[in-house]
Formats: C-alpha cells, structure tokens, sequence
C-alpha cells in the first residue's frame, strides 16, 4: 500500500511554480551563507621594519615554532618573516616589527602590563573580545593578537611565545 505524500497547507496555497523551486532556493541560500561564514580571514598588515629590527625579527621568525599550544603554524600568503599566525579558530597571530603604539604615550601607558620572564606585554583588550599584547622595552615592537576565545586564558599563547621573543629581540 502506498503512502500520500502530503504537502504542509501553507505550501499548497502558492502557484506550483513557486513550491516547485521553493526547495532549491532554500538549499542554494543556506550554501551561500556557508561558504561566506567560511571565507578567507582578514588581510593582516604587514609591518616594514627597517634597521637592526628588521634583523631582529627575521631572526625571530626563523625561531618560531610550527605548533603553539597545539595550534599548527598556518602563516597568512604571500608570506613574510614578520607575520605568524596559528590555526586556532580564529587564528592568534604575531607581527614583528610594529610601530610603537600611540596609546603608550597616553592615558593607557600604565595599563596592565604583564611581565613574563623579563619581557614585559602591554596589553590591549579589543572590540571582539579578543586582546593585543606587545613587549615593550625591546629593540623591535611584537604583538600578538589573540581573539577571544581562541583559549581560555588570553596569555597563554603569549607565554609560550616569550621565550622566543627574549631570544631573538633585545
């Protein structure tokens, strides 16, 4: 015996034409917004360091490690030995060679900066979420951005990266 397929009332008061394809769009639309939601990430600037600090921070780059706290390395193309990034979702990434940021000057110059091992961050806590670290008192500006929510504590990537930095950058 077989089953009637019965159609939901609301459907059946539109011109066949329309319920015909109402399920094709649906499908068509839901794909789009996936593939938009899954887009290339943001372009990062890339910092132009000049001197001893462009040195510094080639030197760094070719220091860094391919996994932090079990994130792979996942640097952003075309590369560049001043921009790390590590495939969290969303990706924490370090640039060498920023300028001095204008907010140390300022207001927010006694904002709480953490010292880990004799390299002191200052830290910036963003819009989404997220925080900014970079070292102050060394011979090149790094910062690394972590979004929120990429770890459950902020610091930690910045930690696991301090030692690398208080090697390559006096």
């Amino acid at each position: 015996m077989a089953r009637e397929l019965r159609v939901p009332s609301f459907l059946t008061a539109l011109p066949a034409p329309v319920r015909w394809l109402a399920l094709p769009l649906a499908l068509s639309c839901t794909v789009v917004v996936l593939l938009g939601s899954w887009g290339a990430p943001a372009a990062i600037e890339v910092p132009k360091p000049t001197g001893r600090a462009a040195g510094y921070c080639r030197d760094l780059a070719a220091a860094l490690p391919q996994e932090v706290l079990g994130h792979a390395r996942k640097d952003p193309s075309p590369g560049s030995p001043y921009v790390a990034a590590w495939a969290s979702s969303p990706r924490t990434v370090l640039r060498c060679g920023v300028d001095r940021p204008e907010a140390l000057n300022g207001e927010h110059a006694k904002d709480l900066s953490p010292t880990i091992d004799d390299v002191t961050w200052w830290a910036q806590k963003l819009d989404d979420g997220g925080y900014r670290f970079i070292t102050t008192m060394r011979r090149a500006y790094v910062e690394v951005t972590v979004p929120g929510g990429a770890f459950s504590n902020p610091l930690d990537p910045v930690s696991a990266l301090n030692g690398v930095v208080k090697a390559n950058i006096p």
